[in-house]
């Protein structure tokens, strides 16, 4: 039987258990022996992280042909527009490639998230705005290029569901052993 583990990633923690760059990692959340991250959040990026002993699990779950949804919330610089959630869906061009069509809808601000420590810039004259991305693909920060390709570059990002597991109550540091089905 393998063990999957639902993780909500602090801000500023590898994927990783392995420190690097000054930048602490897994190896001090006291996960069981033989966990592996089944894909990766940036350091600047918090919540839902996955780890299993199942290779073939991560292997499916990480396999873009499995087109695995993956949601996120991402407070964005100024006030998003219905325009750029229409070409978010759409897909838009990054790095020299167009993102698959996604779910993007404007959201309000959400009253349950957990304060970001450092907390994200405030900046008087210019508003933030939530928008929530659902993506069947993972290119390397993908929601920022995203976001900032619309005009609305990303100031916090917030995974808060990997295909049917939703991140739910837990804290960031916090995590609890999944019986349900990941896919």
């Amino acid at each position: 039987m393998s063990t999957v583990i639902l993780f909500n990633k602090p801000f500023g923690v590898l994927s990783q258990f392995t420190p690097e760059s000054g930048h602490p990692a897994l190896d001090t959340f006291g996960f069981p022996a033989g966990v592996y991250a089944a894909g990766r959040l940036d350091h600047d990026s918090e919540g839902a992280l996955l780890l299993t002993d199942n290779g073939k699990l991560i292997k499916k779950l990480l396999d873009p042909k499995f087109e695995h949804p993956r949601t996120y919330l991402a407070q964005v610089d100024g006030q998003i527009t219905e325009e750029a959630v229409r070409r978010l869906s759409a897909g838009v061009d990054i790095k020299g490639y167009h993102t698959k069509p996604c779910k993007a809808r404007i959201v309000e601000a959400p009253d349950w998230i957990w304060d970001r420590n450092p907390p994200v810039r405030f900046r008087a004259n210019i508003p933030t705005s939530w928008v929530e991305l659902t993506l069947i693909e993972g290119k390397n920060r993908q929601v920022r290029h995203m976001t900032a390709a619309v005009g609305f570059p990303t100031l916090r990002l917030v995974r808060v569901k990997i295909g049917n597991i939703p991140l739910g109550n837990l804290l960031p540091g916090e995590w609890k052993i999944i019986t349900d089905r990941v896919i």
